[in-house]
């Protein structure tokens, strides 16, 4: 297993998304380790003095003004945890639990919070062990922190709560002796510190990012392919068009399309003698509408970068003038928002994907066939797979309402504002799908298309492309079981097999801009 440093305060998001896939051996640089003990040094002096501090010697929210005795100040944070162990639903998938635990222990480890050091040290043993805690993926509203997510990682943490073994779960006690870690025992202030922050709605976030990166790959080829299908023109592509605009995803987008299309046969054979003035909005103003989408996207994964690095716990600690300071860094609203640019540029992705797959089946747009079969009538062809689109596009309309505006006071109106971010982020996964079932069915119509433009070949690149989907799925000539085929093409769509067409073009700009 690859030794993976974990570089406190400065995670790319290549580290990121090493971290959501596993497979590596985290561990702590000693200047962390400085940090660390520097800020406990001021929480412990805290804990043995007789000043109130939040989080160290008082109750918690509604109750900070309650002050708790030398004796029990150990008994309040693992109360804290206990208490707060309160969520419901699925479990969070064991991608976003790694992504947690690496982003807790980093938050931690930059000094700020107070705690010991064997609390990060099991967090990342934890981690490095491959050890998934049980996190019922309901019951944050993204502020104070993702407390009750966080609650129940920490459970874990403490040999209370469970984990998860294949799909099973089982007695976190059990989990942790298995791997020859000791529970933790929480000491002042190392429970708020620990479900103090957005670490669940950032994670969750940026699986979303990630899981959807080869789908918009996917799109991208999938929309070119639609072009030829459609014997579109690659005009609208011109990089001058772009350039006196000047939004930066619209430029490179129309690149990414230039690069797709070049080459194609289908695209020379229609130069000249097309009676055609202009493509549909579909075809022709993809680098607007996606191109606007990528701003969206790249604006989000800077977003999150930032917040995967953040300290966002309460109290803070500032060891280098002995104070500790309350603040709100655990609000997510940075987060939250960012998730609701993510659901649209996702909806409308999908929702121009939708308009394409319309173009194709109508005969007096896309000039093919009716419903792209030769035999409409006796064959309904993409009829009602189209349908399904639509159902999809429409569905993920409603899931992109935006999260952020829709705050409930909790804890007897101490926390009168929240984030949702959680949520904000957890629907993503759902428009994700409903995106990628989209474009398998764009992926099957388009192929079908450019099959009645043959003996004509596409462009080295999307022929690829057909060919990858030829594999799975063959020809629909007549009437057949088509769901099947959606779940194949679909496959394409989300497992990086259209992503490896897309990303072996030369020399064109990174998805994400690289920070």
């Amino acid at each position: 297993m690859t030794n993976f440093p974990l570089n406190v305060g400065a995670l790319a998001l290549d580290d990121l998304q090493t971290l959501h896939s596993g497979g590596v051996w985290l561990t702590l640089p000693e200047a962390a380790r400085t940090a660390i003990r520097a800020s406990h040094k001021i929480v412990a002096d805290a804990a043995a003095g007789n000043a109130p501090v939040y989080g160290v010697n008082t109750g918690f929210g509604k109750l900070a003004n309650k002050r708790i005795s030398a004796a029990d100040l150990d008994t309040l944070q693992l109360n804290l945890i206990r208490s707060h162990s309160v969520g419901v639903g699925e479990p969070l998938a064991p991608a976003v639990i790694r992504l947690m635990l690496a982003l807790k222990a980093a938050s931690l480890a930059r000094g700020y919070s107070g705690v010991r050091e064997i609390v990060v040290d099991t967090l990342i043993a934890v981690y490095n062990a491959g050890l998934i805690p049980y996190v019922p993926s309901q019951g944050s509203v993204g502020a104070s922190g993702d407390l009750a997510p966080l609650a129940h990682m920490t459970l874990a943490l403490l040999g209370e709560g469970e984990m998860l073994d294949n799909g099973q779960r089982i007695a976190a006690a059990d989990a942790l002796a298995k791997a020859g870690i000791a529970p933790l025992k929480l000491a002042a202030k190392e429970g708020l510190a620990l479900i103090n922050g957005t670490q669940t709605s950032t994670a969750l976030a940026l699986h979303a990012l990630l899981t959807f990166e080869p789908v918009l790959e996917a799109a991208l080829v999938i929309g070119a392919l639609t072009v030829d299908a459609a014997r579109g023109s690659d005009g609208p592509f011109d990089p001058r068009i772009h350039a006196v605009r000047g939004q930066p995803g619209q430029i490179d987008v129309a690149k990414y399309y230039r690069a797709l299309l070049a080459g194609s046969e289908i695209r020379h054979s229609h130069e000249e003698n097309d009676d055609r003035v202009q493509d549909p909005y579909c075809l022709r103003c993809q680098p607007q509408v996606v191109g606007a989408c990528l701003d969206q996207l790249r604006h989000a994964a800077l977003v999150l970068l930032r917040e995967a690095n953040a300290v966002t716990d309460n109290p803070l600690v500032f060891a280098d003038t002995q104070e500790m300071i309350s603040g709100g860094n655990f609000h997510a609203e940075p987060v939250a928002l960012a998730c609701d640019a993510m659901a649209v540029a996702i909806a409308e992705v999908g929702a121009i994907a939708e308009r394409r797959i319309a173009m194709l089946i109508d005969g007096s747009v896309s000039r093919l066939p009716p419903f792209l079969t030769a035999d409409a009538g006796l064959n309904s062809g993409f009829m009602i797979a189209h349908v399904t689109a639509a159902s999809l596009a429409s569905e993920n309309k409603s899931l992109a309402h935006p999260a952020s505006v829709d705050s409930l006071p909790t804890s007897a109106n101490q926390e009168d504002h929240v984030s949702m971010a959680t949520f904000a982020a957890r629907r993503l996964q759902a428009m994700i799908a409903n995106t990628s079932h989209i474009l398998g069915i764009e992926l099957l119509a388009s192929a079908q298309g450019i099959e009645f433009l043959r003996p004509l070949q596409s462009s080295i690149a999307l022929e690829e492309a057909h060919a990858l989907l030829r594999n799975v799925c063959a020809s629909i000539s007549t009437d057949r079981y088509m769901a099947p085929e959606i779940e194949r093409a679909t496959l394409l769509v989300r497992n990086g097999a259209l992503s490896k067409v897309f990303r072996a073009l030369p020399n064109l700009p990174a998805l994400w801009i690289p920070v």
